[in-house]
């Protein structure tokens, strides 16, 4: 699964590189993509001609072994893929909700559309950072808001932590995305969201329920 969907976004990126001279990436974090990248790394592409950003960020420093940053920069933009080039969330504000206006046009700087989303998927049917009952959620699910990013804070029961996301209308400038997920439970909370229309419930239905971008599931157990 991951050898083929590494080929699948490098064709992407040649093509994009062949067609504008330059190429966008937006990739997800937790524990799945950590496999794919180090494929992704060892693979040859126009890498110099690259952008790479996140699909969200834990509001901690780059260091921590919790930071999205640094899995994309430990795991993905080594070997091959080192001359690609990262636009972090993490600032050095205090709050995620200080730093969205710097963010916003850093993301809103890279080639777009951009020419792959990667977007993971919890059993709870959040993708990227937008969580069931979030303060900041209806913001960042708003068509209508041109903002890109918005800090997100999950109910504090989930321990999740202050984030920033991407919102709805910067995934939906996308030529492509890519929903990677693993395991019965992911593919059971997927089949669930396939089912229903509140999106504020399983947010990632905003995602799968609209028809202005292609998505793809890669999945396995």
């Amino acid at each position: 699964m991951f050898e083929s969907l590494a080929d699948n976004m490098v064709a992407r990126a040649r093509a994009a590189v062949s067609r504008a001279g330059k190429a966008s990436l937006v990739v997800s974090g937790g524990t799945t993509p950590g496999d794919l990248f180090d494929i992704l790394a060892r693979k040859s592409a126009p890498w110099d001609r690259v952008s790479v950003t996140l699909s969200d960020e834990r509001w901690v420093e780059p260091v921590s072994e919790r930071s999205n940053e640094h899995l994309v920069r430990s795991r993905l933009l080594v070997a091959k893929a080192a001359d690609a080039r990262l636009v972090p969330f993490k600032t050095a504000a205090l709050h995620a909700r200080e730093a969205e206006a710097v963010v916003d046009e850093a993301v809103k700087a890279m080639p777009r559309p951009f020419d792959v989303t990667l977007l993971g998927m919890g059993t709870d049917g959040h993708t990227a950072s937008l969580i069931p009952g979030s303060e900041g959620l209806d913001r960042a699910l708003d068509v209508a808001d041109p903002s890109y990013v918005r800090a997100i804070n999950p109910p504090k029961l989930t321990e999740m932590g202050e984030r920033m996301t991407l919102t709805l209308p910067a995934l939906l400038d996308s030529r492509s995305i890519v929903i990677l997920i693993r395991g019965e439970a992911k593919r059971a909370a997927y089949e669930e969201a396939l089912g229903g229309d509140d999106v504020p419930a399983r947010p990632v239905r905003a995602v799968l329920h609209q028809s202005a971008v292609p998505v793809e599931v890669f999945w396995s157990p």
